[in-house]
């Protein structure tokens, strides 16, 4: 099922062999943590990332090892990655040429017009897509003074006079970011920036925190501008694993149903009537198919009083019980299940459920 959503007609680009814009499924990605020069270390949390459901992958380059050593990575990933640069414009050509499939970079500091014209022509020469990032805090002087601040306005004009720059070097496969670290700055800035200009536009808000404050920023933020058909791409900015980056960006999309991958889980707040460790038991179900890709829905409620009829709509379902509790599906009990073995029983209820919806 997916949600009636008119989506913002965009231009589309392609990032390796990943599109964007045009129409395209809006894509997941994430950054790694690692030191891109560490081979080893930046191969392995990528192909967590790749697991997890990331669709794309952005890394950092400070300095020439790690632009040099996107040819080790990428040889060992499957997914597009996206080199991302900042002050330096030989590290973006160093890293286009070390086999990036596309390029983050902030046009203002690259070093003035000759150098971007230089990373425009390897770009284009490769086919290499660039993405123009604006940040709230790293606006140009005269865009502060002349708006009073960082205001949204100010961003926007930002990301014009960027995107003025590729264009008169000749250059057009464009992808565009925004981002500030509170919510309503950055959903006015992307909404302005949508009547502006039709290159596709990637989502995020920038620095939005640890897990609480991070995943409900990120949710009402990037779900806002969702939800009016803004976006093509998005990225949750948390200071964690960045695996659970790519979780949160899909649990978005699902519960806007724009996309669905993997399990959806229902499961109630709990009361007085509860006899199991519910939590627990959630806990054990997520963990268990965390890299499950099948859209099934499943319930895990804590009494057999609500649970088959408050979670009708699940495909499968587990309610708790003193000593006993039971396996449902589409709301109708099918059998009694010791309470000790729900989670197991619901996995392999889940298995079951896949195998013959693959074929």
């Amino acid at each position: 099922m997916t949600a009636d959503i008119a989506r913002r007609k965009t231009r589309r680009i392609q990032v390796g062999n990943v599109p964007v814009g045009g129409g395209a499924p809006i894509t997941v990605q994430s950054m790694t943590h690692t030191p891109t020069g560490d081979v080893t270390a930046t191969v392995a949390q990528i192909q967590r990332l790749e697991a997890a459901g990331c669709e794309l992958v952005r890394v950092a380059v400070p300095d020439m090892e790690a632009a040099t050593a996107i040819t080790a990575i990428k040889a060992q990933i499957r997914i597009p990655l996206i080199a991302d640069i900042h002050f330096d414009h030989r590290l973006a050509i160093a890293a286009a040429r070390h086999g990036a499939d596309g390029l983050r970079i902030n046009p203002g500091n690259i070093g003035g017009r000759a150098k971007v014209q230089k990373v425009v022509d390897c770009a284009r020469d490769l086919g290499l897509p660039i993405r123009i990032g604006v940040n709230s805090g790293s606006l140009e002087k005269d865009l502060l003074k002349t708006y009073n601040g960082a205001t949204a306005p100010a961003m926007v004009e930002s990301a014009m006079r960027h995107v003025a720059m590729l264009e008169d070097a000749g250059f057009d496969q464009i992808k565009i970011s925004i981002k500030a670290s509170d919510v309503p700055r950055t959903v006015a800035a992307y909404r302005l920036l949508a009547e502006r200009t039709d290159y596709p536009l990637h989502l995020g808000i920038t620095e939005a925190g640890s897990l609480y404050a991070g995943v409900v920023k990120s949710a009402l933020g990037i779900g806002m501008l969702l939800s009016e058909g803004i976006g093509d791409t998005l990225r949750v900015s948390l200071t964690r694993d960045c695996a659970e980056e790519v979780r949160v960006g899909f649990e978005i999309l699902k519960a806007l149903q724009i996309r669905q991958r993997g399990p959806e889980i229902i499961s109630c707040p709990t009361c007085g009537r509860c006899s199991i460790d519910l939590i627990g038991v959630v806990e054990q179900v997520e963990k268990a198919l965390l890299t499950h890709t099948a859209p099934i829905k499943l319930a895990i409620m804590g009494c057999v009083v609500n649970g088959p009829g408050e979670a009708r709509e699940a495909d499968i379902g587990i309610a708790g019980g003193q000593g006993l509790g039971i396996l449902f599906k589409k709301g109708k009990v099918v059998r009694k299940v010791p309470q000790a073995q729900l989670a197991q029983v619901l996995l392999a209820e889940v298995a079951q459920w896949e195998k013959e919806h693959s074929r």
